[in-house]
C-alpha cells in the first residue's frame, strides 16, 4: 500500500499565523486564504499546475505590510514540502519548467538537493500588481527555496505586464515541483551518490 505524502504545519509568530496541508499526490484542490488576494492567486496557480492538494490559512500583520505574511508563506509552504517528502526516497529530485503566460515566458529549474540556494533572476518585475509589491514575490521564493533545503533557479526570460510575469514564474515553479517530487520507479532509494539528499 502506497504511504500517503502530506505535510501539515502550523507556524506561529509574533507576526503571522499560518497552517498548512498539503498532499504531493493530488489533484490541484486547493483552499488559499492568506489576507492577500495577489498571494492567493499565485499559491493557487502552484496546486493547480502541480497538481498538489493545498490547503492555506494564513493571518498576518497586514496593517503593516505585506512583507511579513509572503516570507513566512514561502517559509511554511517549504517546511510542508520537507514534511510531505520524507526520506525523498524514489523522488526525481530534479524538476524543470518553461511557462508562457501571454507575452511572458519564465522558467523555473529546481533540485532538491538538501542545501538551499536561490537564484532569482527577474529585474523587469518592480513595482506594483494592483495593491500587491512585485519585490515579494522575490521574498517568497527566497523564504520557500531555504526552508525546502532545495536549489532554486528562476528565470523571467522576458515580459511586459507584471502580473503575467509573476504568474508564469508561479506556474513554471508548480510544474518543476511536480516533476522533482515525483516517484520515479527505477529510482532505488535516494537519487544521490551520497546516499542522502
Amino acid at each position: 500500500m502506497k504511504t500517503a505524502r502530506r505535510g501539515t504545519l502550523v507556524r506561529k509568530t509574533a507576526e503571522t499565523d499560518i497552517r498548512i496541508d498539503l498532499s504531493l499526490d493530488g489533484q490541484g484542490r486547493h483552499r488559499i486564504s492568506t489576507g492577500i488576494p495577489f498571494m492567493d492567486h499565485m499559491l493557487s496557480q502552484v496546486a493547480r499546475h502541480g497538481l498538489f492538494d493545498l490547503t492555506v490559512k494564513a493571518v498576518g500583520d497586514l496593517d503593516v505590510d505585506d512583507h511579513h505574511t509572503a516570507e513566512d508563506v514561502g517559509i511554511s509552504l517549504g517546511e510542508a514540502f520537507i514534511k510531505a517528502l520524507g526520506d525523498k526516497k524514489g523522488i526525481r529530485r530534479y524538476g524543470e519548467a518553461t511557462v508562457p503566460m501571454d507575452e511572458a515566458l519564465a522558467r523555473v529549474a529546481i533540485d532538491l538537493s538538501g542545501r538551499p540556494y536561490l537564484v532569482f533572476q527577474a529585474a523587469p518585475l518592480k513595482g506594483r500588481i494592483g495593491t500587491f509589491p512585485a519585490e515579494l514575490v522575490k521574498e517568497f521564493f527566497k523564504g520557500f527555496s531555504t526552508h525546502l533545503k532545495a536549489n532554486v533557479h528562476v528565470a523571467l526570460l522576458y515580459g511586459e505586464n507584471k502580473h503575467h510575469m509573476a504568474e508564469a514564474i508561479f506556474k513554471a515553479l508548480a510544474r518543476a515541483l511536480d516533476m522533482a517530487t515525483s516517484i520515479d520507479p527505477r529510482v532505488a532509494g535516494v537519487p544521490s551518490t551520497k546516499g542522502k539528499l
